[in-house]
């Protein structure tokens, strides 16, 4: 494919991640692919107080640090995602179980032995109440805002390529992501080509002037990073 017909990757999810994204699909379609890493949200940790529990939830891995670092550490703990998980390990947690989405975890969690108290940690947005339906189902599940999804507004860069024609690659993390892309690329002359991670993801993009939306095959990076690579 020459330079020219490239669609550029748009990258709007905090920056760490997005670096770490952009890698793995220049891994797959070449190091002088162009990417515009522009984060429309960034994360910072709230120093909430966090409760006794015998269990620990990750559904991101932005959680796991402000749980390392205090008496909690080490208990052990139910993911979302292969790559909390990983992570979720690495600092020192053993890992109960993991699933692909915080939905299918809560059907995990039910069917296992219970631990007693359960923490869930997260960030300040969540697409799904976790918490809420493991206590109606019987378990007792405190919450713990960790950390903190504080929105960012569209930087120049991002608007002179929404105000190009042409096609732009955007993956779509998160429900919150969606709907803060939609907001951004208000009058956009672009042909914006999504990838959502999840039907709730794509049904929060449904403003956008998107040419292509679809949804990836499985609610993780690597299966977004597939669905890009095939429309790019």
């Amino acid at each position: 494919m020459s330079p020219v017909s490239r669609p550029p990757l748009l990258l709007t999810r905090p920056r760490a991640g997005s670096e770490r994204f952009a890698a793995q699909f220049r891994a797959r379609m070449g190091e002088d692919w162009p990417v515009l890493i522009a984060p429309l949200l960034e994360t910072e940790p709230t120093g909430a107080a966090l409760p006794a529990a015998n269990a620990l939830i990750f559904t991101s891995e932005q959680a796991v640090k402000p749980l390392a670092e205090s008496a909690l550490a080490g208990l052990p703990a139910f993911c979302v995602g292969a790559r909390t998980a990983a992570m979720v390990r690495q600092a020192g947690f053993p890992v109960l179980a993991v699933a692909p989405d915080a939905e299918h975890l809560c059907d995990v969690i039910l069917t296992a032995a219970d631990p007693g108290p359960i923490l869930h940690a997260r960030g300040s947005e969540s697409a799904f109440p976790l918490a809420e339906r493991l206590c109606a189902a019987g378990r007792r599940v405190a919450e713990a805002i960790v950390y903190a999804q504080l929105p960012r507004p569209p930087g120049p860069e991002m608007l002179a390529l929404f105000a190009q024609p042409g096609p732009v690659l955007v993956p779509v993390f998160s429900p919150n992501s969606g709907k803060l892309l939609t907001l951004a690329a208000q009058g956009a002359r672009a042909e914006l080509r999504l990838v959502a991670i999840s039907e709730k993801a794509a049904r929060a993009c449904t403003g956008l002037p998107a040419t292509k939306l679809q949804i990836a095959a499985r609610p993780d990076a690597e299966a977004l990073l597939d669905a890009l690579v095939a429309l790019a």
